[in-house]
């Protein structure tokens, strides 16, 4: 079953948009309510959702899909039981619709608020990962957004399953079912992106190559990071226990996440101590090691390394080390090379940390723990609708503060511009209420 299958969005999107309007002035209790019925009809939907997951791996396998992707792409019941926690996390955190930011007195009866209000209806083209739906979806209804999901090839099952369970849900509440679509197609994706009128914001997960396309193609404002190249730093003042246990759970915990690291930089005042170790421990789960020469000069039976490995997101059991004289010339390395994701350091020594903290211009800077942390659901967030990397906020895992924007209202009784200029201009009193 295909959810929409049609030459124009723009039906769609007027569909998307008129529920999306309607869903912000619905109260808290009501959107929460909302999301209490969708978590029920997906845990209704689990055997349903899990066998379309089957069929769209067994498919995703005989195409030759690769490694990491299938790893994305794969449902079980463990993830669709977290994701389904996920919605109910996101029901229990704080409104962040009707947020007071600013109240202040012009003047005496001339009243100004700043409110927090929904950004109206969100774009999101995502790849493999069937769980990113019901994420989005949460967090969309949750900040009173209206939602447009695209779905890679690979999962079109999955998520019209996710989807079909979804819209049961919402039908039992007072949420209209139009504020979630899901569409199918590459021409979709394409028609997706011209529909400036109706979509406020694009949010692209996948590839760098894709999200560069997707940057290049539409006038929508877009929000995404396209790589994940990461990396642990250890320092000469590092704990080596602490050092070998943080760099194994960054690199093998998840390979495919965008979050674990592609490179490991070593201080080489500890280099012939912890690289043995280290090198020990990841062999031992099947990390592939590449090194300089530094590098290889202590572990002489791994591949040497190459230019573009520095720049590599592998996305698998892969892992690029060098060794390094100082904290300067790790920042300087992943200032040159990071794609400014996550990067860690590991030491002691707290005034390198607040170096390493100043200088890496990433949106995570972690010291003494794992680079898989850098997410929503770890940051206490329900969940997230993607990691954004640009300078501008929202940086990093973007939960339901990053999916809300503001209004300003203001009051009078008749108030008049005219009064507050010219020679007896009188004065704004600009009082803070």
């Amino acid at each position: 079953m295909t959810i929409f299958q049609v030459t124009s969005l723009n039906p769609i999107a007027q569909q998307t948009r008129q529920a999306a309007s309607l869903l912000a002035l619905l109260s808290t209790e009501a959107r929460n309510q909302a999301l209490d019925a969708i978590a029920s009809a997906l845990e209704s939907a689990k055997a349903e959702i899990l066998a379309a997951n089957i069929a769209d791996c067994t498919a995703a396998t005989a195409a030759g899909i690769a490694k990491p992707l299938y790893k994305r792409l794969q449902l079980d019941e463990h993830k669709l039981r977290d994701a389904i926690a996920g919605v109910r996390d996101v029901g229990k955190l704080a409104d962040p619709i009707g947020q007071v930011q600013l109240h202040r007195e012009l003047d005496t009866g001339l009243v100004l608020k700043r409110i927090t209000c929904p950004l109206g209806v969100l774009g999101i083209i995502f790849e493999a990962r069937p769980e990113a739906a019901i994420q989005i979806i949460s967090l969309a209804i949750k900040s009173g957004n209206g939602v447009i999901l695209k779905c890679g090839k690979e999962a079109v099952r999955s998520c019209e399953a996710i989807a079909q369970a979804v819209k049961t849900g919402l039908s039992t509440t007072d949420v209209n079912p139009d504020v979630v679509q899901l569409l199918t197609t590459r021409a979709e994706t394409l028609e997706l992106l011209k529909l400036d009128k109706y979509v406020d914001l694009i949010i692209p997960r996948g590839s760098n190559s894709f999200v560069r396309f997707v940057q290049e193609n539409t006038r929508i404002p877009v929000l995404g990071h396209a790589d994940g190249i990461c990396h642990v730093y250890i320092d000469q003042a590092a704990d080596i226990s602490k050092a070998v246990t943080v760099t194994v759970d960054a690199k093998v915990q998840y390979p495919a996440a965008c979050n674990a690291i592609e490179t490991l930089l070593v201080h080489q005042a500890v280099a012939p101590e912890f690289l043995p170790q280290v090198a020990q421990a990841l062999q031992a789960v099947d990390v592939e090691l590449r090194g300089d020469e530094r590098t290889l000069e202590i572990l002489p039976e791994i591949a040497p390394v190459t230019a573009l490995d520095w720049e590599t997101e592998y996305s698998d059991l892969i892992l690029a080390i060098k060794i390094v004289e100082s904290v300067d010339q790790a920042i300087a390395h992943i200032n040159q090379y990071g794609s400014r994701h996550t990067d860690a350091i590991v030491t002691e020594d707290l005034a390198t940390v607040e170096t390493f903290f100043g200088l890496v211009n990433s949106a995570g800077v972690f010291h003494n723990c794992s680079t898989r942390f850098a997410d929503g659901f770890r940051y206490g967030f329900g969940a997230e609708v993607g990691i954004s990397t640009q300078q501008m906020p929202p940086r990093g895992p973007v939960g339901l503060e990053g999916l809300v924007t503001y209004k300003y209202q203001m009051t009078g009784a008749g108030h008049i511009v005219a009064t507050y200029t010219g020679a007896d201009a009188k004065p704004f009193t600009h009082r803070d209420l």
